[in-house]
């Protein structure tokens, strides 16, 4: 057996057994915004943040306000914004990263993968030709090239550029 270190995830393991009650979502919107809960954008329906464990660099994470397991019992209102959030998170992903393409998609259900099965959430992993490399594969590993403060900075500046205050772009 082969052992790679990761001592950065022992600080989500211990911080997530003390928030055993509740919604890990649900708890992060009662945070002030910022690098600690990695929200960088709040609608009146949905919240975007980036992924603390991202796939990639610039994984981001498009979640309903309200608490639910499942799209279907979501308003047509917060479907929407939904769908728009996720756009616009490709537009901001497109212009930092020129990424050659997305995946877009949702594990609804812990059978689906979902590692947060009680609330339901899209995530947009922007890909690169090439992005799986030997240390994914052979050591199922990931390596990202920047760190995640930083993708936070960069991604809350582009998403202000792009799109003004009243949710409408420029």
């Amino acid at each position: 057996m082969k052992y790679i270190w990761s001592p950065w995830r022992m600080k989500f393991i211990l911080d997530h057994s003390k928030n055993k009650e509740g919604c890990i979502f649900c708890n992060l919107l009662l945070q002030k915004d910022g690098p600690e809960n990695l929200v960088v954008y709040r609608g009146t329906k949905t919240f975007v943040l980036l992924n603390r464990y991202p796939y990639t660099t610039g994984h981001a994470l498009v979640i309903p306000i309200l608490h639910s397991a499942s799209f279907e019992s979501l308003d047509d209102d917060t479907l929407t914004e939904l769908m728009v959030s996720t756009n616009k998170c490709t537009k901001v992903l497109k212009k930092l990263y020129q990424p050659q393409a997305f995946n877009i998609g949702a594990n609804i259900g812990s059978s689906a993968g979902a590692g947060i099965a009680n609330h339901v959430h899209m995530h947009i992993v922007p890909r690169w030709n090439g992005d799986s490399n030997f240390m994914s594969i052979l050591s199922e590993t990931r390596v990202l090239p920047e760190d995640l403060n930083v993708t936070f900075e960069r991604f809350i500046r582009e998403w202000e550029l792009l799109f003004d205050v009243n949710n409408l772009e420029k």
